[in-house]
């Protein structure tokens, strides 16, 4: 699969780091679609339709795309996941109220399009957050398909996404960048 561009989508609750992973990421400056928010979601603006950045690693382009949180806009997600190699499902490490939402979205795009993903535990760079392995038990899940990251930090996000590069893959793709 080397050179051939892959594209993951990033999805997740409202406020999990969505965009931020993103940013953190992106070669390009991202292609975002956020309006004022219209009902009370603890932010002032949110994504609406879509976010879009793009990274080159080990010489392959990754188009990474980012769905909205909230599901009113939920139609989006069966139109972004189409032909995605693979799924990142960020989950605010610090804010369990939120684990249901994550789980719910999860378990929609999978079973409806069956993809690699992992699930990004944000936020550890803050105190008393959830680990990886506790979301790992939460959810059920392996607990090679859950990472702790921080979608704040370049070099956390690189690590959250080369898991699952290595699912899709089946290749290791530690130090190529």
């Amino acid at each position: 699969m080397r050179g051939k561009p892959l594209k993951l989508l990033v999805s997740g609750p409202v406020g999990a780091g969505k965009t931020t992973f993103i940013q953190s990421l992106s070669e390009i400056p991202v292609v975002e679609t956020d309006e004022w928010a219209s009902e009370e979601i603890g932010k002032e603006r949110t994504t609406v339709a879509m976010d879009f950045g793009l990274l080159t690693l080990d010489g392959v382009p990754i188009y990474l795309f980012g769905t909205p949180g909230q599901e009113r806009f939920d139609f989006m997600w069966d139109v972004l996941v189409e032909g995605a190699l693979g799924l990142v499902v960020l989950v605010p490490g610090d804010s369990p109220r939120d684990f249901p939402k994550a789980r719910h979205i999860l378990e929609y795009l999978t079973s409806r399009h069956p993809v690699p993903f992992v699930v990004g535990v944000t936020r550890q760079d803050l105190p008393k957050v959830w680990t990886p392995g506790e979301v790992a038990d939460y959810f059920g899940l392996p607990p090679e398909h859950v990472v702790g990251m921080n979608a704040t930090s370049p070099t956390s996000a690189t690590l959250a996404l080369i898991r699952i590069l290595e699912l899709v893959t089946g290749e290791r793709w530690q130090g190529v960048w």
